[in-house]
């Protein structure tokens, strides 16, 4: 069964989350995702390491065996997409079949979307299908569009249109609890990364406890590469990152260090 509740506070525990990103417009191209980015950015401050991000797509089947595996592998699941009023948002009644519940219309989402649209015409049957939740869940105030997401267990689910999904997280984070903070250090060079790739994964080799990871770009039209070294102990990566800065020099590169 998966973690039903966050890891205690107070422990070093590494706290993960895996990202699901759900529906046939992102795998087709047609529309760009921006939710991965500001989630593993927010997440990254809270002391939770997205550990994977997956796009798949508004297939029922599909939904609900990936929910059921990665909640299982990770103390938080986020979805974005699919709870909208089309036929085709189908994500909240994949997310009850994960969990082996009913889904109905929740009576404080009728309430919001009541009071937000009126007793009108405006308040359609579409519509009201944003209003239902999975029996059990609890509901993830939208303060942009006030149609809900909801929390079952330690799967969060969040609409697709990234405000709405940055409204959404906004408002349900202090239900978060995190490990350790990443702390990130960045080495520049101008070496490229033929060159510097044997020290490099000496350096990776003896400090087993920090990700190195090597990034090449071009700067002003030059061959640049950003090195980056994440962990949770800021001074063993000031050390670390000392030792890259005097290997690269002692091969006559430039290096310059970033606190990023």
């Amino acid at each position: 069964m998966p973690e039903t509740s966050p890891p205690e506070t107070g422990t070093s525990k590494t706290v993960t989350a895996c990202i699901l990103v759900i529906g046939n417009e992102i795998l087709s191209g047609r529309t760009k995702d921006a939710n991965i980015q500001y989630l593993a950015t927010e997440l990254n401050q809270l002391g939770i390491r997205v550990m994977e991000c997956r796009v798949i797509p508004d297939i029922e089947a599909t939904i609900v065996a990936t929910v059921n595996e990665v909640r299982a592998r990770f103390d938080y699941v986020f979805t974005t997409g699919g709870i909208g009023p089309t036929h085709d948002d189908i994500t909240a009644d994949c997310i009850a079949k994960a969990f082996g519940v009913g889904i109905s219309e929740h009576p404080e989402a009728i309430a919001r979307m009541t009071r937000h649209y009126g007793d009108t015409a405006l308040f359609t049957p579409a519509r009201r299908r944003m209003a239902r939740v999975p029996h059990g869940g609890t509901l993830v105030d939208n303060p942009v569009s006030v149609a809900p997401g909801f929390q079952m267990e330690n799967v969060f689910t969040f609409a697709g249109i990234p405000s709405v999904a940055q409204g959404m997280f906004q408002s349900m984070k202090h239900r978060l609890v995190g490990g350790d903070p990443v702390l990130a250090r960045t080495v520049r060079t101008n070496l490229p990364e033929g060159i510097i790739a044997e020290p490099l994964g000496a350096l990776q080799s003896r400090y087993a406890d920090i990700d190195i990871g090597s990034y090449p770009a071009f700067r002003n039209g030059k061959p640049s590469v950003s090195l980056v070294l994440r962990g949770t102990d800021d001074a063993r990566l000031e050390v670390a990152a000392a030792e890259l800065i005097q290997t690269i020099k002692g091969m006559n590169g430039e290096a310059e260090e970033f606190v990023t």
